[in-house]
């Protein structure tokens, strides 16, 4: 179960993102490929820098953004080595439930009853009937709506955001199977190819055009 102490920290850290300036900031360091500085979190928000820094502080003592702590690349002059102070999205998953449900454990219950009894291939086909609907829609915006937060890196799709990042800790080759098998047959219909591409930071799955030549 859900305990007291972590209903409101999620309540709390909820609350925040209601507040459209902190939502607009927690949004752009999200979707960021890179860590974000206050300079240009406060240029994406189009407010001043230290109400920028106020409200990114605030959202990583709620656990929403991770802080860290380095020397700028490229400034040179007085102050040039002095470490600044970047965001990025953190780890940490937030649920509100009340009163509170405890899916994890039913879901981590089913996985490991999926992998004594070998049904790897029958789940694989079974999600191929579930991916994302892309016929006529932008792949990008099929694969947002489902929680990937896919980013173009050169000429492949990455996906940031792994929706199902606790099982796929406890259970590497099920859950990422059958999110390969979620996602080979939007990536066709769009033109692309999916594939394993695992990474730290991101999903298992990337997508490449497909060469039709």
């Amino acid at each position: 179960m859900v305990s007291t102490d972590e209903s409101s920290a999620s309540i709390e850290a909820v609350a925040l993102l209601q507040d459209p300036i902190r939502r607009r900031l927690y949004e752009h360091v999200a979707a960021a490929d890179h860590d974000v500085s206050r300079d240009e979190a406060a240029a994406a928000a189009e407010i001043k820098r230290p109400l920028a820094a106020f409200h990114l502080d605030k959202l990583a003592e709620a656990g929403l953004l991770d802080a860290v702590f380095r020397r700028p690349e490229g400034k040179t002059g007085p102050g040039s080595g002095r470490p600044a102070k970047f965001y990025r999205r953190a780890d940490a998953e937030f649920a509100i439930s009340l009163p509170a449900r405890d899916y994890r454990t039913l879901a981590t219950v089913l996985a490991e009853v999926i992998e004594h009894a070998g049904l790897e291939d029958a789940v694989a086909a079974a999600a191929a009937q579930h991916g994302p609907a892309v016929a006529g829609r932008d792949l990008m915006e099929a694969l947002r709506e489902r929680g990937y937060e896919p980013y173009l890196g050169g000429a492949v799709i990455r996906l940031r955001n792994c929706p199902f990042h606790r099982l796929a800790v406890d259970f590497p080759p099920l859950v990422c199977g059958m999110n390969l098998a979620l996602l080979e047959g939007p990536a066709t219909e769009a033109g692309w190819t999916a594939r394993m591409d695992p990474a730290p930071g991101r999903c298992c799955v990337s997508l490449s055009k497909t060469n039709n030549d």
